[in-house]
């Protein structure tokens, strides 16, 4: 049996780094996802690299970048794709394969193509812009109609967001003529996870929709930088299928991302989003005042035309007056001598049958009033017996009526023991409205009785009979 060879760990993995070295002396580019990107403090970064097919990971391996080449792949990668480097992105790596003997084979990371991942992105932004055209909506939030004065807002933003700063001064200016009631919802606005912050907070406003009028989202202070994540589909579909308008100051200039392109409206920073929203206040509020100077103005015209009709109008009362008086003073002359004429004539007619009823009467009196001398001796005889007769009886009466009244005298009833209770100087009875501690006072014949009232108790029918 031959002698077996035994060799010690150290040559084994110097053999593979030899081998590993001898076989890749020259740099790769490599397409893989940056799954993490482990930056430490000290500047360098150990990422993990992965190859997907669907959601299953295929390859990975771990890389090594330095801090020198981080800085400059990260510089560039600002400049190009207008992003950080960060994590979940596809990249064409410029790689070199290196294996240590303590820590196995890695990938040194010598560079990274920023057009690659430009490219990776605006496919992404392109096939967004494709599945909303294609369901129908890519204009569906632009067609909501718009309040007529937006008070209410709904803000998504960081609350330490340099662009809501500017947005919520910008409103402060304006708060002594118009009143915006706005409230907060702090979510990401940059990097991976701002798709699903935006989201779950779209989705909370949409439950409580009836509490506004539009919904914003703010982002300042980052330029360009880190504006991938409005190309997600998902985060564009909610707001393109948001209930309310949905406007957006994300903070750019150029290539619109496509969550601006189906927002109801876009501005290039919170600043001009704050001006938009108050341009409607500052129309109406100009519109008010047209209205109101227009108003001001036909009143006038339409007060001064009054006053000329009715200026006028009076005039032509006066003259009318003038002439119906004249006419009517020349009726009454006429009236009046025709009357004077027919009055005359009537006086000397009626003035000739006077004078024959006047003989008629005298004659016919005298006779008459001779009878009735004669019978009214007679009736004055009987009336003066009848008056004495009658006023003897009325004397009687007289008398027992003041002796009744003597006996209803209340000192003469006091007199046979009975009393008087009064309160605020009258009887008290059953209807008389007392509550405790009023003050009652008791007359007899000798005594004044002061007393408080307690209670009140109707009498039991034993009581009665007693």
């Amino acid at each position: 049996m031959s002698e077996r060879q035994i060799f010690t760990l150290k040559q084994v993995v110097s053999s593979i780094k030899k081998t590993i070295e001898d076989r890749y002396q020259s740099p790769y580019w490599v397409k893989a996802e940056m799954h993490k990107l482990n930056l430490y403090p000290s500047g360098h970064a150990f990422p993990e690299l992965v190859q997907k097919e669907g959601d299953k990971i295929v390859a990975q391996i771990n890389a090594t970048i330095w801090k020198t080449q981080f800085n400059q792949i990260n510089r560039r990668f600002i400049e190009v794709v207008k992003e950080p480097l960060d994590e979940g992105k596809n990249l064409l790596l410029y790689v070199k394969i290196v294996f240590n003997e303590s820590y196995g084979l890695s990938l040194q990371i010598l560079d990274i193509d920023p057009s690659f991942s430009l490219g990776e992105l605006q496919k992404e932004r392109d096939e967004s812009i494709k599945k909303l055209h294609e369901l129908g909506i890519l204009n569906k939030n632009q067609n909501l109609p718009f309040p007529l004065l937006p008070k209410r807002i709904a803000i998504i933003s960081a609350e330490s967001s340099k662009g809501l700063s500017d947005f919520m001064q910008m409103l402060a200016e304006s708060s002594h003529k118009y009143i915006l009631e706005t409230h907060l919802f702090p979510a990401y606005l940059q990097g991976d996870v701002a798709v699903n912050s935006i989201v779950q907070v779209l989705t909370k406003i949409k439950k409580v929709q009836h509490h506004f009028d539009v919904v914003l989202i703010i982002r300042g202070g980052g330029g360009e930088v880190g504006l991938s994540c409005y190309n997600n589909f998902e985060l564009c579909k909610c707001i393109a299928e948001f209930p309310l308008p949905v406007l957006t100051g994300i903070g750019h200039s150029t290539n619109l991302t496509v969550a601006e392109m189906v927002s109801f409206r876009h501005a290039i920073t919170p600043t001009k989003l704050a001006e938009f929203l108050l341009v409607n206040f500052k129309e109406y509020d100009a519109e008010i005042q047209n209205a109101c100077y227009i108003l001001k103005t036909k009143s006038i015209n339409c007060l001064a035309h009054s006053k000329t009709a009715f200026k006028n109008t009076a005039g032509m009362l006066k003259q009318l007056t003038l002439n119906l008086s004249l006419s009517a003073r020349n009726n009454l002359s006429i009236s009046s001598t025709k009357i004077s004429y027919s009055t005359s004539q009537m006086i000397e007619r009626a003035n000739g049958k006077i004078d024959r009823v006047v003989f008629t009467i005298e004659r016919t009196a005298k006779n008459q009033l001779t009878n009735y001398t004669t019978i009214f001796d007679g009736y004055n005889t009987r009336i003066l017996l009848a008056i004495v007769h009658k006023n003897e009886q009325e004397a009687k009466q007289l008398v027992a009526f003041e002796n009744i009244i003597n006996a209803l005298n209340p000192e003469n009833v006091l007199k046979r023991g009975y009393s008087m209770t009064l309160h605020k100087g009258k009887l008290i009875s059953k209807a008389t409205p007392l509550k405790e501690g009023d003050i009652l006072l008791t007359k007899t014949e000798d005594l004044l009785i002061t007393s408080t009232w307690i209670k009140s108790e109707l009498p039991t029918d034993q009581e009665r009979i007693e």
